[in-house]
């Protein structure tokens, strides 16, 4: 599906770009891949990493608030992924403005450019956090999933579709509780704080995260949202998978922080098929012939909804602490 293809990933320098440009150089023969990013030195760092793969990459330094600078890496793609976001939940609470300029306005930007020049699929990633959002973060990733699945309706005659793939914090990546447990215990600390006891969320690695996005490739027809089925964990398991017998004071939840990681609402349900191993969440609205239900989905129940903490798929403590040693923590 992606030999021959030119792919451009917007934020193309974070952990899920590099990943994506790894699985899909071992996996594919691809014509290109752009990666489109604002910081010419992590360019400088993907490049050497990149070496033996240079003549199938292009550096684009652009920022998509810029809809001209877009439109001119457009050019001659076939597929988007648009992982560009200002992700970090304080950073969003204290600069509001920049977070709707990059989260919304940027992803507005991305919608024209693909539409003005013939890109034939475009899959941008969501979150758990634009799921009932507490947050502005959340909020601004709400606004931006509705954008990319109305996208559709104002394809017209372009053979264009535009799709969400949805999951929660990746294992080890920035901010999250693994590295925040791992530096405490790097720095000699005996006990490892929990916000909420009750607390749980999803566990996803990179390569989950990456594979899901290329089903959303191989699959969407326009406006879906692609949820991965996963294990879910208590974050107290994972303390103790860590540090065995140690003490776990409750310290408190903190501001935009939720107990479970919701996928799926019951608001949802009215629209989401389960199949074997992910859910799709379909668009309320058909703009045309080919928004049809994938073969092989059931219907879920009326007021049924997924999240980390109404699982059926848990992991043990010793599942746990077998899955941390394959993780890598983001840097």
């Amino acid at each position: 599906m992606l030999n021959n293809k030119s792919i451009l990933i917007t934020g193309g320098t974070g952990s899920f770009g590099k990943a994506f440009t790894r699985y899909v150089l071992e996996n594919y023969d691809p014509k290109k891949i752009i990666i489109y990013s604002r910081d010419e030195f992590k360019q400088y760092i993907m490049q050497n990493e990149f070496k033996e793969h240079a003549s199938k990459l292009r550096f684009f330094i652009g920022d998509v608030r810029d809809k001209e600078r877009l439109s001119r890496a457009f050019e001659g793609v076939d597929y988007v992924i648009h992982a560009a976001a200002l992700k970090q939940v304080p950073a969003c609470e204290y600069n509001p403005a920049e977070a709707i300029k990059t989260n919304i306005n940027g992803a507005q930007n991305v919608i024209d450019a693909a539409l003005d020049t013939g890109v034939q699929k475009v899959v941008a990633l969501s979150t758990d956090k634009a799921v009932n959002p507490v947050n502005l973060y959340g909020g601004t990733k709400l606004v931006s999933d509705k954008l990319f699945v109305a996208a559709n309706a104002y394809a017209g005659t372009k053979d264009v579709c535009f799709s969400l793939v949805r999951y929660g914090n990746v294992a080890g990546s920035r901010g999250s509780v693994i590295p925040l447990f791992h530096n405490i215990l790097k720095n000699g600390g005996t006990e490892l704080p929990i916000t909420d006891y009750r607390m749980t969320r999803f566990w996803i690695s990179l390569r989950q995260g990456v594979e899901l996005v290329i089903k959303a490739l191989e699959e969407a027809r326009g406006g879906e949202t692609f949820i991965s089925k996963l294990p879910s964990f208590k974050i107290t398991d994972l303390a103790q998978a860590l540090l065995p017998g140690c003490e776990m004071p409750e310290v408190g939840i903190r501001e935009g922080e939720k107990l479970h990681e919701i996928m799926v609402t019951v608001e949802d349900s009215t629209h989401t098929y389960e199949y074997d191993k992910h859910f799709i969440v379909y668009p309320q609205m058909v703009w045309s012939d080919r928004q049809t239900v994938l073969p092989g989905g059931k219907k879920v129940a009326e007021g049924f909804s997924y999240s980390s903490g109404n699982n059926t798929q848990w992991l043990s403590v010793e599942e746990i602490r077998e899955l941390l040693k394959t993780v890598e923590l983001e840097k």
